[in-house]
């Protein structure tokens, strides 16, 4: 898995070196990036109010390349996020994963009318690395491949600025892999007990937008919604991620991340304020707090 990440943050960085020869010699590419690492350290030594010793380590990369010629336009987008908690020491020592993200879009567009597009758009999501629920499961609930979402869309998409976008597509099909076996035979993330993948048919809508304020804060967020016409049309898969930089200096910045998720084909183990369990749809929200390293270019 480490040689697999290795692997796509230098196909990345090739990827927009290209894209800014092109940029010299053309003037057409407009491309660029950001590198956060946040990281976190707690010990204990003869502390009587107690705690555990911890260690903890969160990165995101986010790239994108653009291009734009006459009444044509292609955007490009790659978001990576891998992080860890380390609590405790020897052998019960306990890891966390604190997040988990390869996230690409590619999306193409000719002039309609206005600041209107005809577009196509390609989107894919997984992650790297297998998840749990607890530290100590021996059966994990997810691996890199499962999930995996392959969207191929078709609509119109409005950009009134290159901050943001609005791309409605009624064409889309989506598809959900589930590669390991384990998982696929309990018919994990929607798929078939037994079977690997997935598809759908139906509309999709992807909003996003960025903003600079204040001198030294950056705000985007991204939106996500499907609804499968085949199946439950009314429940509204939503993938909401929103983020807040604050530049401290040239190489310091804090960070907030805010993501909610629902998927009505996602099952999850959760206690209702009774007390008593069930195992269905459920909002999910992942929140993170970071101040660290930074380097955009």
């Amino acid at each position: 898995m480490k040689k697999t990440l290795i692997l796509i943050l230098i196909l990345s960085f090739s990827y927009l070196s290209m894209f800014s020869q092109d940029e010299s010699e053309k003037g057409k590419w407009k491309s660029g990036g950001m590198m956060s690492l946040n990281a976190s350290q707690v010990s204990f030594t003869n502390w009587s109010a107690g705690g555990q010793n911890s260690v903890a380590a969160n990165s995101f990369v986010n790239l994108f390349a653009n291009f734009k010629k006459n009444r044509m336009t292609w955007d490009n987008t790659l978001d990576l996020g891998y992080g860890k908690l380390f609590q405790g020491i020897g052998e019960n020592q306990l890891i966390y994963k604190t997040d988990d993200k390869i996230d690409f879009s590619s999306k193409y567009g000719q002039f309609a009318f206005e600041h209107w597009y005809y577009a196509a758009l390609v989107g894919f999501k997984t992650q790297f690395d297998h998840g749990f629920k607890e530290p100590t499961d021996a059966n994990k609930i997810s691996d890199f491949f499962a999930p995996a979402y392959l969207n191929v869309s078709l609509g119109m998409d409005y950009k009134p600025s290159d901050n943001f976008s609005l791309f409605i597509s009624p064409l889309t099909g989506k598809m959900t892999f589930v590669t390991d076996e384990y998982l696929s035979n309990l018919g994990a993330f929607g798929v078939d007990p037994g079977k690997m993948f997935r598809p759908e048919f139906g509309g999709y809508l992807k909003a996003q937008y960025k903003v600079d304020f204040l001198k030294n804060m950056t705000y985007s967020t991204k939106l996500d919604l499907f609804s499968n016409y085949l199946e439950k049309a009314k429940n509204v898969d939503v993938n909401w991620e929103n983020l807040l930089m604050l530049k401290i200096n040239n190489w310091f910045s804090a960070s907030i991340h805010y993501t909610m998720i629902y998927d009505d084909d996602i099952n999850i183990n959760w206690v209702d304020a009774d007390g008593i369990d069930h195992f269905s749809p459920k909002l999910q929200i992942k929140q993170m707090i970071g101040l660290g390293l930074t380097y955009k270019f």
